[in-house]
């Protein structure tokens, strides 16, 4: 039973490990049909990139969701101003996470007035939508791995001898 239970404990290591060993994706395009915005926000970094749609909030989570394949999480939308950039006007705000490694948060901006209509390129879009890839650093990733499998070890040793009382 022992052994059983060390060679789990190393085999699902290994996958946990090689997991954590997949390189970070790569920024991908916008949907087909939007127009990238060009806005000297939009633009200062090349983990952030935003464009305007005419796709909806479903159309566009559903997008990204084929290509991250991670967990979606939702946040207020008040929390773009953090997660995304001061200043961001925000009608949801989505992550899509892989847990111990990068992170993917997709903000939309709908407006409800006509005053805030986005015309970019001679069109009015529906919505605009800012990406901002987090990505992560293999070496600590790998650490924080390395050093939580023996965490864990510990902890099972110490659940052994506590139960064996």
């Amino acid at each position: 039973m022992k052994f059983l239970l060390n060679l789990i404990f190393l085999i699902s290591s290994f996958a946990f490990l090689f997991y954590l060993a997949l390189p970070n994706p790569n920024f991908p395009l916008p949907p087909q049909g939007s127009f990238i915005s060009n806005e000297p926000g939009d633009t200062e970094t090349v983990l952030r990139r935003a464009f305007y749609t005419d796709l909806s909030r479903e159309e566009i989570m559903g997008y990204y969701q084929n290509i991250f394949l991670g967990y979606r999480l939702n946040y207020p939308p008040e929390e773009a101003e953090v997660l995304i950039r001061d200043q961001t006007k925000s009608t949801f705000l989505e992550e899509i996470v892989h847990p111990f490694r990068e992170s993917v948060f997709i903000n939309g901006f709908e407006p409800n007035e006509p005053q805030f209509a986005l015309i970019k390129g001679g069109k009015i879009w529906r919505q605009k939508i800012t990406v901002r890839l987090v990505p992560s650093s293999l070496v600590v990733r790998i650490l924080v791995a390395v050093l939580t499998l023996l965490l864990i070890r510990v902890l099972a040793r110490e659940f052994k001898s506590w139960s064996s009382r």
